[in-house]
């Protein structure tokens, strides 16, 4: 079993995710859902970017101070943005709309397989069987929590809408991959700011929904803050130790965590399909820890920036006067990693995304 600080991240930050969903049901007969999608966004958003300003005035870097996003990540943080923050809800409340909720749930179970084919075939994540049934078998449990027997295709364009909005946000996950080593609570601000404004927008202007009462508003915000916001910025960290499809396959654990708060808050009974979503989750999160991914492999020549400390083969690198002195603790700085053929255990992180023979 191998629990690294990116398995512990993507299980929280489905822990987070998957409890705010019961905690935002509260909310469901005082605010319209896709009102409350944009105040949770909303909340997520401006909560971190109160984080962000407090930890600049008061000097608080717990842990290190994290890496500034570089002219060249605008593109994938842009890119990323536009498809989770933009498109995915814009897909979403169209599909919604025009399908039942039933089928709606189980397609949403999609974003999880599309995160890890886009990984794997387009940006060449390393898998192999163990990490695929892993995958298949998580998926597998999130369907049976959300199946009710009776989803029913009328039409295929609300079904399709959601197709394209869990694609969307698969997208959104590969491309975030590619700025993880960046600071992650800019990057989850920058991404809630968007979506929560896009949701709220359409919300006002489209749907004519009012807002609710500031109270409500509040409480949503908080919900948001922690669900949506936390939740995010472990997301990336996850994606920064131990790449996409397996932080997406963890993630997709989120239905089982808002299950079991459902059964402990609102004192739901306890299902076959709870059990059996239970059973297939287990079996898939012992498939992804009981991976040994152990070769030889080249790494090329990189130069970059990250939240690092030497206590890894990877970043035994020597300091400049100008950088400081004190390695021992977790510190940013602009380092290279010189051409090296070595053989250990490893993620497809930031360090690793070599090719893998056929």
């Amino acid at each position: 079993m191998k629990f690294n600080a990116g398995v512990i991240n993507a299980i929280s930050a489905a822990a987070l995710f998957g409890l705010s969903t019961p905690l935002a049901k509260i909310f469901i007969g005082e605010i319209k859902p896709f009102m409350l999608a944009g105040l949770l966004y909303a909340g997520s958003g401006f909560g971190l970017l109160i984080v962000i300003i407090l930890k600049k005035i008061l000097n608080l870097n717990p842990g290190g101070a994290e890496a500034p996003l570089k002219r060249r990540d605008w593109p994938w943080l842009i890119g990323a943005t536009f498809f989770g923050g933009f498109l995915g809800p814009i897909f979403l409340v169209f599909g919604l709309s025009n399908s039942q909720a039933s089928t709606a749930s189980l397609l949403l179970n999609l974003e999880g397989v599309f995160t890890a084919l886009i990984a794997w075939f387009v940006f060449m994540e390393n898998f192999d069987k163990r990490i695929a049934a892993g995958m298949l078998l998580i998926t597998a449990g999130s369907a049976a929590l959300s199946w009710e027997g009776n989803a029913v295709f009328m039409s295929l364009t609300g079904p399709l809408a959601i197709v394209i909005a869990c694609l969307s946000w698969a997208i959104d996950n590969n491309l975030t991959k590619k700025i993880s080593g960046g600071d992650p609570f800019h990057i989850a601000s920058i991404k809630g700011l968007i979506a929560g404004s896009t949701n709220l927008l359409i919300s006002f202007f489209i749907l004519n929904i009012s807002f609710p009462q500031y109270s409500v508003m509040l409480k949503s915000f908080v919900v948001g803050f922690f669900g949506y916001g936390l939740s995010l910025v472990m997301f990336v960290l996850a994606l920064r130790h131990i790449g996409t499809s397996r932080t997406g396959a963890y993630f997709s654990m989120a239905p089982f965590f808002g299950s079991i708060a459902s059964i402990l808050i609102f004192r739901e009974n306890l299902t076959a399909a709870f059990c059996a979503a239970f059973l297939l989750m287990a079996a898939g999160v012992y498939c992804h820890l009981s991976e040994d991914h152990e070769h030889g492999h080249e790494h090329e020549y990189i130069r970059h920036e990250h939240l690092h400390t030497h206590d890894d083969m990877h970043h035994e690198h020597e300091h400049e006067e100008s950088q400081g002195a004190n390695c021992a603790a977790a510190h940013t700085h602009v380092h290279e990693h010189h051409s090296v053929f070595h053989t250990h255990f490893h993620y497809p992180d930031i360090h690793h995304e070599h090719e893998h023979a056929k």
